[in-house]
């Protein structure tokens, strides 16, 4: 009997970690949005691997896996930005819950996103997306990229904003264009 509560157990924790596996370019992208520093995501998504395996048994098989999952991401940033509050490479806890208010986008591609986000890259101004590399690739600060663009402070957060904006509209025409054919 014990054997049989240990195998389902088992396998019940087996099902979860395949579910992360599947769901883990989905759960980069959410953990990104919410913490753009490239360096640390994978560090999150471990964490996260490492509570989603010991809260298995909370999971209900069939139910929403990457809701579920991002959630205990949720935490696991809010966590980080609570710890490291003096870095300002992270959104304010404010803006965490706000994006996390809204249900992650079903049956959408990363990858088929970040093929997207590429092209529209490549639409942006030549300094645009130098200063959006060097925000979310390089993971600099405002100030930084600032000395490095000979630009004042006032005017990478105007461009970063201007080229967020810019991004987020390219990629969703390129989205809806896409369902359309």
């Amino acid at each position: 009997m014990t054997e049989h509560r240990e195998s389902t157990h088992e396998r019940h924790l087996q099902e979860v970690q395949a579910l992360f596996i599947q769901h883990t370019p989905a759960l980069r992208g959410f953990v990104l949005a919410l913490m753009p520093d490239f360096g640390r995501v994978d560090d999150v998504l471990q964490e996260t691997f490492l509570l989603v395996t010991r809260k298995a048994g909370e999971f209900k098989l069939g139910s929403n896996f990457l809701g579920w999952a991002c959630t205990i991401a949720r935490f696991k940033v809010l966590e980080i930005v609570r710890r490291e509050t003096r870095r300002q490479l992270h959104l304010s806890e404010e803006v965490i819950e706000c994006l996390c208010a809204c249900e992650p986008e079903p049956d959408r591609s990363p990858d088929e996103r970040l093929r997207y986000l590429d092209e529209c890259l490549d639409q942006l101004a030549p300094q645009a997306r130098r200063a959006i590399e060097l925000m979310y690739r390089q993971a600099h600060k405002p100030a930084e990229i600032a000395r490095r663009l000979k630009w004042n402070a006032e005017s990478v957060y105007v461009a970063l904003s201007r080229a967020r904006v810019i991004l987020r509209d390219c990629v969703r025409r390129k989205m809806n264009l896409q369902e359309v054919t």
